[in-house]
């Protein structure tokens, strides 16, 4: 079995899986990082969006060997770090399932490490890939907005 090194939210991690192995079976399974969700399994609906190399990635569709070398962070990552957008969720009450959170919360993390105060327009199209059953859209936007406000895109 090959060997795959990854820097996964700053510590460094070596796994041998085959070639086509899912970045999120790697980080679930072997990492044992389970806060990045499956669901669709097609990349269609962004519930397991991480990070590779500070771009927002499917990780169901995205394989160990193309994440070789790189630097993933997870949903964990960021709540390590007390990223403002965490506060953000709670104090906007985002969740109801709470299941499509943690790549929502990736998507945004990675909207506003590129664009630091978004608009309506720009934070529809960033997470447009993002679905929620719950339809928590707008509180959603008002949790990106607050977070922006505190420094959300460091």
């Amino acid at each position: 079995m090959p060997e795959y090194s990854l820097t996964v939210n700053g510590k460094e991690k070596t796994v041998a899986v085959a070639a086509d192995t899912p970045l999120l079976w790697v980080l679930r399974d072997e990492l044992h990082l389970t806060g990045t969700k499956y669901s669709c399994g097609a990349g269609l609906c962004g519930s397991c969006t991480v990070h590779l190399n500070g771009e927002a990635v499917r990780s169901c569709v995205t394989t160990i060997a193309e994440a070789d070398g790189g630097s993933i962070s997870t949903i964990e990552g960021l709540a390590a770090r007390k990223h403002p957008l965490l506060a953000a969720w709670l104090s906007e009450e985002v969740s109801q399932c709470g299941y499509c959170q943690p790549g929502q919360i990736m998507q945004a993390a990675a909207l506003l490490a590129e664009n630091p105060n978004p608009d309506d327009q720009a934070i529809t199209a960033a997470l447009t890939g993002n679905l929620c059953r719950c339809g928590s859209y707008l509180r959603i936007r008002k949790a990106i907005k607050l977070a922006a406000g505190q420094g959300g895109g460091r």
